[in-house]
């Protein structure tokens, strides 16, 4: 558990094991803490995790400016540098995996492979929530209690049936979100940020070994947008997994990591 100045600001970070490394970014709103400790405890036996907040998330400090999704990434690789590491598996979920895609465009000579989970291309090409969906994700938090929009959120990233059957585990994202609460503020940012990514143009031009992964149940980013992903990345791999929602890694971690450790040993 360590913090390092990046671009001008504290960013929280761990790293666990040895090895090569892996680089795990987190999605909207999210923080290093929503990864599975299992999950971590699995990578961390073939490799040197990476875990971290992004800016104004979780323990990282909040600049409180206005951001690209390009620049997350630049945060990203200038963390990597600062402890050291000159390449990586990169691996993304939801808004991590827009922010890898960025990653692997503007410095490619940092990505051995390239893991794209939950998440989309942006663009006209893509196909977007529900409105049911985006309307709860765009609803203004300012002054809003957390129980509210723990409410609204967790039916977005979990199937029912998960909710129904893991209430322990429902119960620890819930303790998350309130011990590191994201700003109003930097969460409307951040949404910012996302509606202006917009990488399926460029996707052809990637030479890194891809693997695309993605819920079937996924109503936050449908799955429809892994097979655009998938069309558009020249080489790579598609995988779904047909009993999860958008937080593939917490509904089905054996059969996911199975997958995942095979692409990154090939």
């Amino acid at each position: 558990m360590s913090k390092a100045k990046i671009n001008g600001y504290e960013m929280y970070y761990e790293l666990h094991g040895e090895d090569m490394p892996l680089v795990m970014i987190m999605g909207l709103s999210a923080n290093s803490q929503w990864w599975d400790e299992n999950l971590i405890t699995q990578l961390s036996e073939k490799y040197k995790v990476m875990i971290f907040d992004n800016r104004g998330t979780g323990r990282s400090e909040d600049p409180g400016t206005e951001f690209t999704l390009k620049d997350l990434a630049e945060d990203t690789v200038n963390l990597m540098e600062k402890v050291g590491i000159s390449k990586a598996y990169i691996l993304g979920i939801s808004m991590g995996g827009m922010i890898a895609q960025h990653i692997a465009l503007n410095f490619p000579e940092k990505v051995i492979k390239l893991i794209l989970c939950s998440t989309y291309c942006g663009g006209s090409k893509s196909v977007p929530p529900g409105p049911d969906v985006l309307q709860k994700l765009m609803k203004p938090r300012k002054g809003r209690p957390i129980e509210e929009i723990m409410s609204e959120m967790i039916p977005l990233l979990y199937t029912e049936e998960y909710i129904a059957n893991n209430p322990n585990n429902i119960e620890e994202a819930k303790e998350n979100m309130i011990k590191y609460p994201i700003s109003a503020e930097n969460y409307q940012r951040q949404g910012k940020a996302i509606f202006s990514h917009n990488t399926c143009r460029k996707l052809k031009t990637l030479s890194v070994p891809t693997l695309i992964m993605h819920g079937e149940k996924d109503i936050l980013l449908p799955p429809k947008n892994a097979d655009i992903l998938h069309d558009l990345i020249p080489f790579s791999q598609m995988e779904k997994f047909g009993n999860s929602g958008h937080a593939l890694f917490s509904q089905e971690t054996d059969a996911v990591v199975s997958r995942l450790l095979t692409f990154l040993q090939e």
